[in-house]
């Protein structure tokens, strides 16, 4: 499997770097970083010229409508690692997957997938419970929520049509029924820690994920990779992986 990565020289692309140097079954196509400062590392994916089975971005959101044209252009897979898109990026990505296979998460670690899943169970089980979703990351992560937090609150959603995400409570006053609040914490080191809190009245379940390592989100990647290799077009994310574990 030969991979190209976009955004190659941030912390996540060394560490995908890393990992994929140590697969039998990956190749690096080439590397591509807007902010390049190494020898063999292109500025932009226009100047990649060779071949590759399939693309891999840790860049940021804002690369989202180059990364799908070229996607488009090459007919070539695309798994797309980073979050915090906006609602026309997300549109984009969408209309992408029309064309050729794309994998896109919120979060690429499969044990937050778990979490999402055991998230909708305990919503649907508890259904007036009060929920509230606690992100923590690093003091230089640029989204906030994180998008992990938003895709907790979504698929939370999915079983209480009614309810509303609100992130933070600055002045809000009194919460409704309905509200599932998302609070961000911006601390040190911090990989990401999410949490979401279950609050029945009697009792209080609390569902927990914590990344330790960053070396955790490059895996899922490969993982991403590896699956989409052969797909039809269409939009995919770590709950088709899980279902098909």
């Amino acid at each position: 499997m030969r991979i190209l990565i976009h955004g190659a020289c941030g912390k996540m692309g060394r560490a995908l770097r890393a990992l994929a140097g140590r697969q039998p079954d990956v190749e690096i196509a080439g590397l591509v970083d807007a902010c390049a400062a190494e020898d063999g590392v292109l500025t932009s994916l226009d100047a990649f010229s060779g071949d590759f089975d399939l693309l891999v971005d840790f860049s940021h959101h804002s690369a989202t409508e180059a990364l799908c044209a070229f996607a488009e252009a090459r007919r070539k897979p695309l798994v797309i690692a980073t979050t915090g898109q906006t609602d026309r990026e997300a549109a984009r990505i969408a209309e992408a997957a029309e064309a050729v296979p794309v994998f896109c998460s919120g979060n690429m670690s499969l044990g937050i997938a778990l979490l999402v899943h055991l998230a909708q169970e305990t919503a649907k089980c508890f259904p007036d419970a009060d929920i509230e979703i606690v992100e923590q990351h690093h003091n230089q992560k640029l989204d906030v929520p994180s998008g992990t937090a938003l895709m907790l609150g979504r698929a939370i959603q999915e079983v209480r049509p009614e309810a509303t995400l609100l992130t933070g409570r600055h002045e809000n006053g009194r919460r409704t029924k309905e509200e599932i609040g998302i609070h961000a914490l911006r601390l040190g080191s911090t990989v990401g820690i999410h949490a979401v809190i279950v609050h029945t009245g009697t009792q209080v379940l609390t569902l927990k994920h914590e990344a330790l390592d960053r070396s955790l989100f490059a895996e899922g990647a490969l993982a991403a990779a590896r699956f989409l290799l052969g797909r039809a077009p269409g939009l995919y994310n770590m709950n088709h992986i899980v279902s098909e574990g």
